[in-house]
């Protein structure tokens, strides 16, 4: 159970990068309303996850190439978005409003965007042969860990944007733009 809870937060250290960069807009969002986004984030993991393992052989050599070019494109959008409109803010200019996670559409980017190494781990647990059996705690693990790193990031972010502004949002942006650049490097 350990090393599955390791994975798991292997796995869902870009979630908490991302969720601490969206949340920095998070300044009017409810618990209810983060709550949902980490839940989101948390399917979306899971379920690239168990794609992964059952799929594993057939589309391993194909997710490894495709998924980094996949998570870079949909990071650099976020990052730009949000530097953009931290830009903007600060010049007196249309300010963000209220919360990056902010509906379904949203939630289902940021999800796929850092939850492709998952569906690479899930692939490479099945071409080793592992069984259903033993792959269900780190499935579990995975879900649990990403709830509660997104809840975290989330929260950390809204402190983070109340507390510095729209400065915070041009250094999310420019730390999400890091990451997508930084995964195909």
């Amino acid at each position: 159970m350990l090393i599955s809870v390791l994975i798991a937060l292997s796995l869902c250290a870009d979630c908490f990068a991302v969720s601490l960069c969206s949340g920095v807009r998070a300044s009017g969002a409810g618990q209810a309303r983060i709550a949902l986004a980490a839940l989101g984030f948390a399917v979306i993991q899971s379920l690239f996850l168990l794609l992964g393992w059952a799929f594993g052989v057939v589309l391993s050599r194909f997710v490894v190439r495709v998924s980094e070019w996949i998570a870079m494109a949909l990071l650099l959008y976020v990052g730009i978005d949000m530097l953009l409109d931290g830009v903007r803010a600060l010049r007196g200019g249309r300010v963000a409003e209220g919360f990056a996670i902010d509906g379904l559409w949203s939630v289902i980017m940021g999800g796929v965007a850092t939850s492709l190494d998952a569906l690479s781990v899930g692939a490479s647990r099945a071409m080793e042969g592992e069984v259903w059996a033993d792959f269900l705690p780190l499935a579990v693990a995975v879900f649990v860990v990403t709830v509660l790193s997104v809840e975290a990031g989330l929260n950390g972010g809204r402190f983070a944007g109340r507390r510095f502004g729209h400065w915070a949002e041009v250094a999310g942006g420019v730390v999400l733009i890091c990451i997508g650049v930084n995964i195909v490097l």
